[in-house]
C-alpha cells in the first residue's frame, strides 16, 4: 500500500461514520495497540490506528526523526478523511503527536474543520516538560528507562531478537518526542480530555492539568487505576469513557 492510506490501520464500524477516531500510539509502540477497541466503540465510529514509519507494514521505511515532519504528514494524509468530524487519542509520545496534528488542523491553512475533540492520555502538557535525554544513553539505560514505567505484558526486551528488532525505533521515537520543544504552544479551539494511570511514574498531576492551559474549549482530567500502560488493563472502562464522550459529542453527519 501506498498514499495516505498507509499512514491508518482502518476499523470501520457497522454503519456509515458518523465520526472518525485517529488514534497515536506511544514510543516504541505501533497501531495493533488499538486492536481491541473497535468492537467496544458505537457502531457509527470510524477507528483509524496510525501506523508510524519504520514498523509493521512499513518497518522497511525508515523512522521519522522529528515531531514537525511526522505531524506534517498524518495532518497531509487526513486530508480525505475530513468528511467526518475528526477526534483524536493519543497516549504517551501520541499524545503529543496528537497535540501537534490538531494545531495543524485548526491552523490558517488548514482545508476544513479542526478536530471536534482531543484525547491525550499518560503524557504531561509540553509546555512544562522536563527534559530528558535517553536516546542517548546506552541500550540497557535507555530500556531500562522504558520499562520502569510499565509494560504492556511480557519483556520483548529480554528477547535477542526482538530487542535487535525493537531497540532502533524505539531509540528514534525518544530522539523525536526528546527533541521536542513547544515552550510558548498554540492555545486550541477544541475540548480536551486527560487520562492518567494513578500510579504513573511518568506524569504528574499538576503537569497534566498544565494541558487546560491549551484549550479555549471544555477540559477534563479522569485517572485509572494503573501505571503508564493502564490503557492495557483498563481497556474496558477506557474504551467505555471514550465511547460514551463520542455518543455525546455534537456532530451533524455532512449533507
Amino acid at each position: 500500500m501506498t498514499g495516505p492510506g498507509i499512514w491508518f490501520r482502518r476499523y470501520p464500524g457497522a454503519v456509515a461514520p458518523r465520526v472518525r477516531l485517529v488514534c497515536f500510539p506511544h514510543a516504541g509502540g505501533n497501531a495493533q495497540l488499538f486492536h481491541g477497541w473497535a468492537p467496544r466503540l458505537p457502531a457509527d465510529v470510524e477507528l483509524l490506528a496510525v501506523r508510524y514509519p519504520g514498523r509493521q507494514e512499513r518497518i522497511g521505511e525508515p523512522c521519522v526523526e522529528t515531531m514537525d515532519e511526522l505531524a506534517d504528514r498524518i495532518s497531509e494524509a487526513l486530508a480525505p478523511r475530513r468528511d467526518r468530524p475528526l477526534v483524536l487519542f493519543g497516549h504517551s509520545m501520541g499524545a503529543a503527536v496528537a497535540y501537534e496534528v490538531a494545531v495543524r488542523l485548526e491552523g490558517p491553512a488548514a482545508d476544513g474543520p479542526g478536530p471536534a475533540l482531543l484525547m491525550l492520555s499518560g503524557r504531561v502538557a509540553p509546555h512544562v516538560t522536563r527534559p530528558t535525554a535517553l536516546h542517548r544513553a546506552a541500550d540497557d539505560v535507555l530500556v531500562a528507562g522504558v520499562t520502569r514505567l510499565g509494560t504492556l505484558g511480557g519483556d520483548a526486551y529480554a528477547v535477542p531478537e526482538l530487542r535487535e528488532l525493537l531497540l532502533p525505533v524505539l531509540r528514534a521515537d525518544y530522539r523525536l518526542i526528546e527533541t521536542y520543544e513547544r515552550r510558548r504552544p498554540p492555545v486550541l479551539r477544541a475540548p480536551v480530555v486527560v487520562y492518567l494511570g494513578d500510579r504513573d511514574p511518568g506524569v504528574t498531576r499538576p503537569g497534566v492539568e498544565a494541558w487546560s492551559e491549551l484549550t479555549g474549549g471544555d477540559f477534563t482530567v479522569r485517572s485509572f487505576p494503573g501505571d503508564h500502560f493502564y490503557l492495557a488493563p483498563r481497556e474496558a472502562e477506557l474504551t467505555a469513557d471514550i465511547a460514551e464522550r463520542l455518543a455525546r459529542l455534537p456532530v451533524a453527519r455532512p449533507a
